[in-house]
């Protein structure tokens, strides 16, 4: 299993917007493929125009088709990565899961 995490710093008061964008692709990307395990977005009350991506793959290429879908280019890679000023993408092994 490939997890991923994505902390995001958003522009200035882009959260309710990039909040619906993500809303709007969860069912469109994630939701079908087969590969994703699970796909996670967290706000920080205490921390506007901030989200946390957790998201867990089948493996490498299960990753790839994600993030080479139509869903992915045109709502992530597209009108959400406008709305970013930086992210990190960190790879994380499973230890525990219960």
């Amino acid at each position: 299993m490939l997890a991923k995490v994505f902390p995001i710093k958003l522009k200035d008061g882009n959260q309710a917007v990039a909040e619906q964008i993500v809303q709007e692709f969860a069912p469109k990307g994630p939701g079908t493929e087969e590969g994703t395990l699970s796909f996670r977005v967290y706000r920080d009350p205490a921390n506007p125009d901030y989200l946390l991506f957790v998201e867990h793959f089948a493996n490498q290429a299960a990753y790839d088709a994600h993030t080479g879908s139509a869903a992915y280019k045109e709502l992530i890679a597209g009108r959400f990565a406008d709305l970013i000023v930086e992210f990190v993408e960190i790879d994380h092994q499973l230890l525990v899961s219960l």
